[in-house]
């Protein structure tokens, strides 16, 4: 198994350390679509998956979810998290496992959903229907010192409920000076470059697991259409993810990063539980 760059006390010693440069943005890779975001004391999880809740699920049928990494950190370890999103409702996106701990040890925490899933998220997590915070394609609020902008995600369509509500996300993220684009699970779709480009990009976090009908799940940007889209949008830098968390359902970065060299497009890969830092410039220290 994939043992991560660093993991529970030695990454929550690197959390706090990355604290006294609060004018710097800092993130980490926590496997899958999971990123913890730091800035000015401030702290972020995107779609955090931290448990084996899947591997358990699906141990005795014929679609095995075999861990390849090991987790970062226990989720009622992160006692210190102001915000979490999920882009959808899949398990590795909205978990109850991670989900659960990470509201009990932070009773303040908000959560931002697509506004469709409001009733399955509580359900799933045993919350008041009216405490997260619903958003859907276009949709804008601000929490805080940070700004959430819904973005249509195309898994591998653009679903929506009975009130035209998409059910899919991926977010734009102002926190100070940056903006990050989560993408959620997504591949692209007509509009999409026209979308993204005007809001200025400084991170775009997108998966590269690709599609294939033989692993009977929703499929993603495979690698080199990631690259091609960062490039596309104008993203000062690119992040992958959503790989080297399944056996059946990952693929390495390398189509990813020869992609991105070919067309002059900034990358860094990290290892889980790996953090960037940027400057103001959206430059990788």
């Amino acid at each position: 198994m994939i043992k991560p760059l660093i993991q529970d006390d030695t990454f929550l010693a690197d959390v706090g350390a990355a604290r006294l440069a609060a004018n710097k943005l800092h993130l980490w890779w926590l496997g899958q679509s999971g990123f913890l975001v730091q800035w000015k004391g401030r702290h972020l999880l995107l779609d955090p998956y931290l448990s084996d809740s899947l591997t358990k699920k699906y141990a005795a049928t014929d679609k095995p979810h075999t861990r390849m990494t090991e987790r970062v950190i226990a989720p009622e370890r992160l006692d210190f998290i102001d915000f979490v999103t999920s882009s959808h409702n899949h398990t590795d996106h909205l978990d109850a496992e991670t989900l659960v701990p990470l509201l009990n040890v932070n009773p303040a925490l908000q959560l931002i959903i697509p506004e469709a899933n409001r009733r399955f998220v509580a359900e799933r997590l045993g919350i008041d229907a009216a405490r997260p915070i619903g958003l859907d394609d276009a949709d804008t609020v601000r929490v805080g010192d940070f700004q959430f902008t819904g973005v249509a995600a195309a898994h591998e369509q653009i679903d929506r409920d009975e009130a035209s509500r998409c059910k899919y996300l991926g977010y734009v993220i102002q926190i100070g000076p940056w903006k990050i684009y989560h993408s959620g699970d997504t591949i692209r779709y007509a509009g999409m470059e026209a979308r993204l480009k005007p809001s200025g990009i400084d991170l775009a976090l997108l998966p590269i697991n690709g599609r294939a009908p033989e692993r009977r799940v929703a499929g993603n940007l495979c690698g080199r259409e990631a690259a091609q889209l960062a490039h596309d949008i104008g993203a000062k830098l690119v992040v992958p993810c959503h790989y080297e968390m399944f056996e059946f359902n990952t693929a390495p970065p390398d189509e990813f990063v020869a992609e991105c060299r070919r067309l002059g497009q900034r990358c860094a890969v990290l290892r889980a539980g790996e953090r960037l830092t940027l400057d103001s410039a959206a430059r990788a220290e």
